[in-house]
């Protein structure tokens, strides 16, 4: 069936994710009705569809690189790892319980009828669909069970382009042994090659394209050039270094700079929800690791957390916990989402996720948190600094006990949502910080707070037109950098046949 294809990477972060979001906005700029798909992600960056469901970010923006709504059917299976042994399944949107990596390879049979279901119905309702791998194809050891590569590919017939990341070295390494070590029927699948990050004269690399052809019987159907401005959405937590600042700052409007400290957890989840603020001249966003780095910052962010009891104790072991107490002690503004805001509490009675009980909170807020066995999905509405905003909850731990606090988020119904003290807030709500008037109202809280007279927040920045610039680059790139017509051949026929087997063949 043709109106399909997988891009496949070298390894994780190579690539896949925004060649998907590159080819589905180029194709509905050609008029085409396309969808993405990832049959099972492995991510703690995820949002909420507007049915209800949880799916990976990387998808919910591929869907808007397509036009679309997010849809619990671009992502099936997604996977939330709660620590090096186990991670949440989330089955079309819904939590189905914990597995470990030997437990979750039981219910491969299952989900990949789940996957293949869901596909057939994307390909009947589009005119093509774009899918995405997950980490590498060539992982020998998993591949008897594998739904998100070329067991995919082979059962649903998709033709593959492999993307690798010549950023990091050994790219022409990398793409042949990830196809010398495919077996036969997998290689016949591997139809050409793309090369990401390049920074130079592409006229270097002919001789490299050249001999990989000769050597793979493979064309490189694009080489795609390094741009700084690439930089949000990312859908690997790892891509932010430790330590490392986040998005291209410009200079400040007035006379000082606002530095913006965000911990970096070991279980961070959701740490796009800074990137707003790293769009805003004069505003410094960095990831921290170390309680040094806390203390020139103006304000600290604790992210969201998929362990939250297990990454607070991690605060507490390298001294950061009593770092970011001290910081709210002198006044300066401290921010926690979602699992951020629930260390911040009183106390976390988390029977659920952890099965610690009872954990003291860093005791900033008021508020105690109990973890329910029903995951909170919602997509709610309020008013936060006067301002209307929207945002996302994903969540298991819920405010049991609220003291004496003010809400953050007014909520429609009367109700608060969040806790303001002092110059501490505390929220659920991921993607608050993408609500403009709200981002500028915050800052001008923070700058407040912080002593910093000489900040003065844009006026004009607009989150949802600096995505959408994003993915109109990513359109661009792929028009002007990838053999279009090439690629539109294996969408509409497939894989060619007689594609040359490499040796060893798996």
């Amino acid at each position: 069936m043709p109106g399909a294809l997988l891009v496949a990477g070298t390894t994780s972060d190579a690539g896949k994710s925004v060649l998907v979001a590159g080819l589905c906005r180029w194709l509905l700029r050609q008029g085409v009705r396309v969808a993405p798909f990832k049959a099972q992600n492995m991510s703690n960056n995820s949002m909420v569809t507007f049915d209800g469901g949880e799916i990976g970010r990387a998808q919910a923006v591929q869907a808007a690189a397509c036009g679309l709504e997010p849809s619990v059917r671009f992502n099936p299976v997604l996977l939330k790892p709660g620590s090096d042994r186990t991670s949440q399944v989330v089955v079309l949107g819904k939590p189905t319980g914990f597995a470990s990596a030997l437990s979750y390879r039981d219910r491969k049979a299952e989900l990949m009828q789940t996957v293949l279901t869901t596909l057939a119905s994307l390909r009947e309702d589009f005119e093509v669909v774009v899918c995405e791998g997950a980490g590498s194809p060539t992982e020998i050891n998993l591949r008897a069970n594998d739904i998100a590569n070329m067991g995919l590919a082979r059962a649903a017939d998709l033709p593959v382009l492999v993307v690798g990341d010549i950023d990091r070295g050994g790219v022409f390494a990398h793409l042949y042994g990830t196809l010398a070590l495919l077996d036969a029927a997998d290689q016949a699948l591997i139809a050409g090659f793309v090369i990401n990050k390049f920074r130079g004269d592409p006229a270097l690399l002919e001789p490299g394209l050249r001999q990989l052809r000769d050597l793979t019987g493979r064309d490189v159907l694009g080489v795609l050039p390094w741009r700084e401005e690439l930089w949000l959405d990312a859908e690997d937590s790892l891509s932010y270094a430790a330590d490392g600042v986040v998005g291209r700052p410009a200079p400040p409007l007035g006379s000082q700079w606002l530095r913006v400290a965000v911990v970096r957890l070991p279980r961070i989840s959701n740490a796009t929800d800074v990137e707003a603020l790293a769009c805003e001249p004069g505003v410094s966003v960095r990831f921290v690791t170390e309680p040094s780095r806390l203390a020139d910052a103006d304000v600290v962010v604790l992210p969201g957390s998929k362990s939250t009891v297990d990454d607070l104790a991690w605060l507490r072991r390298t001294g950061l916990a009593d770092a970011v107490v001290a910081h709210a002690e002198k006044g300066l503004p401290v921010l926690g989402v979602c699992g951020g805001f629930q260390m911040l509490s009183r106390q976390i009675d988390d029977r659920v996720e952890s099965g610690a009980g009872i954990v003291e909170g860093l005791r900033l807020v008021d508020v105690d948190v109990e973890f329910a066995r029903e995951k909170t999905l919602a997509r709610p509405t309020g008013v936060v600094f006067g301002e209307p905003a929207v945002g996302y909850e994903i969540h298991h731990g819920r405010v049991s006990r609220r003291g004496d606090v003010p809400g953050l988020v007014d909520l429609p119904d009367g109700d608060v949502e969040g806790a303001v003290v002092g110059s501490v807030l505390g929220t659920h709500w991921h993607g608050l910080l993408e609500n403009d008037a709200a981002r500028r109202a915050f800052l001008r809280w923070a700058a407040d707070r912080a002593g910093r007279d000489g900040f003065r927040p844009a006026a004009t920045v607009d989150f949802a037109a600096a995505r959408q610039a994003q993915l109109d680059l990513l359109g661009d790139l792929v028009a002007e950098h990838l053999d279009t017509g090439a690629v539109r051949r294996l969408i509409d026929t497939g894989a060619p046949t007689g594609l040359r087997t490499l040796p060893p063949g798996a």
